[in-house]
């Protein structure tokens, strides 16, 4: 099974966890990336942390010695962006996210307001500048309005080298405590941003591979976009989540170490 992945052209990777771990880039990740150009395979970054913009994920890379533009991204907030213009394309937004989140929907020609009021539209991402007040106006406007209501991704955690904080999904079940509501989930596990990246790129499913260390996210988002879907350990996932999951991916790989060896040996 494992080689099937030389057949691949599309591999849509996760980041934290599978790439890089908080601050530290796993030793394997300059070479693979370039043994996937060697090979003539094409790859992007796809991440469902919505806290920080393309611009800052293209910082955080250089930092790490890789290099990246733009388009080497599909992230859940430009997923985000899609499905609010296809869906609430002119509404005001109250946004509980970072600036960043908000200068990434704002570039799309969302408007973002605090004012209770004008709010037609509430979008959640993993807000790490989150404060008390942002979430008294969520719980005020979803449980005194019917408000659509929006998040980027349903992650509990959010990994970092040391251990792991609280993310997206984890603030909506606090929400979901306050109000019982529940939002409509962009991001991975949906397949939404697998899809985007095929359509914009002109890769088949049978061409393409989503690979990542979470089963109920980067996993079946490869699953329900109907693509090879991989598992690597180097991040959430450990033996005991493996066996206990009920969705399974395609193929399970120590790290992305491996998926460059597999790429070599053609």
């Amino acid at each position: 099974m494992k080689n099937n992945l030389k057949n691949k052209k599309l591999f849509l990777f996760d980041m934290d966890g599978t790439l890089y771990l908080g601050d530290q880039l796993f030793p394997f990740t300059k070479e693979l990336l370039r043994t996937i150009k060697t090979v003539g395979g094409k790859y992007l970054f796809m991440t469902n942390n919505s806290s920080k913009s393309v611009a800052d994920y293209i910082k955080k890379l250089e930092k790490l010695g890789i290099e990246a533009c733009y388009e080497d991204f599909i992230t859940s907030s430009q997923a985000t962006a899609y499905y609010l213009k296809n869906n609430h394309k002119d509404a005001t937004l109250y946004v509980c996210g970072t600036q960043s989140l908000k200068d990434e929907l704002s570039s799309k020609g969302f408007k973002i307001t605090e004012n209770l009021d004008e709010v037609e539209c509430i979008v959640m991402g993993f807000d790490t500048e989150l404060t008390f007040k942002k979430l008294e106006d969520v719980s005020f406007m979803l449980t005194t309005r019917d408000l659509p209501y929006i998040a980027t991704n349903p992650d509990y955690v959010c990994p970092t080298e040391w251990g792991s904080v609280p993310d997206c999904g984890s603030v909506c079940d606090m929400i979901f405590n306050a109000t019982a509501k529940r939002p409509i989930v962009i991001g991975k596990p949906t397949p939404l941003m697998p899809q985007l990246a095929m359509q914009n790129l002109g890769y088949t499913k049978e061409e393409t591979a989503v690979i990542g260390d979470r089963i109920y996210t980067d996993v079946l988002s490869g699953i329900n976009a109907g693509v090879t879907a991989v598992l690597v350990m180097s991040g959430e996932t450990d033996e005991k989540i493996l066996n206990e999951s009920e969705q399974k991916p395609d193929i399970v790989l120590s790290d992305c170490g491996e998926l460059m060896e597999i790429l070599r040996d053609q």
